[in-house]
């Protein structure tokens, strides 16, 4: 069975960096397109960036692009979103995911696994 396990999260100030990571265990991550995305308290689920099984594309929501960038180590089954200039808005769990069709993930479908979440919060 295909596991997601998220870490990385945690208290930062308005400005901090932080770099989530996404280990996969139970079946090679180069299967699977991944992609992050966040909920924060009382909003839905907000799709955040996308990457094809092998890294060759990338793909961002407007809200993070230019300050986000995901990629992925196959070699170590593990999937990474390096978060720069980060904001109080940006306060949310956020989630792994992977699918084997990368339109499920962009289309923010129903995707075949998801993690458990790690929650990032930055205070101003």
């Amino acid at each position: 069975q295909v596991q997601l396990v998220e870490s990385g999260g945690g208290l930062v100030q308005a400005g901090a960096s932080l770099r989530l990571s996404c280990a996969c265990s139970g079946r090679a991550s180069s299967t699977y397109a991944m992609g992050w995305f966040r909920q924060a308290p009382g909003k839905e689920r907000e799709w955040l960036a996308a990457i094809s099984r092998l890294g060759g594309g990338t793909y961002y929501a407007d809200s993070v692009k230019g300050r986000f960038t995901i990629s992925r180590d196959n070699a170590k089954n593990t999937v990474y979103l390096q978060m720069n200039s980060l904001k109080p808005e940006d306060t949310a769990v956020y989630y792994c995911a992977a699918d084997r069709i990368m339109a499920t993930i962009l289309e923010s479908g129903n995707l075949e696994v998801w993690g458990q979440g790690t929650l990032v919060t930055v205070s101003s």
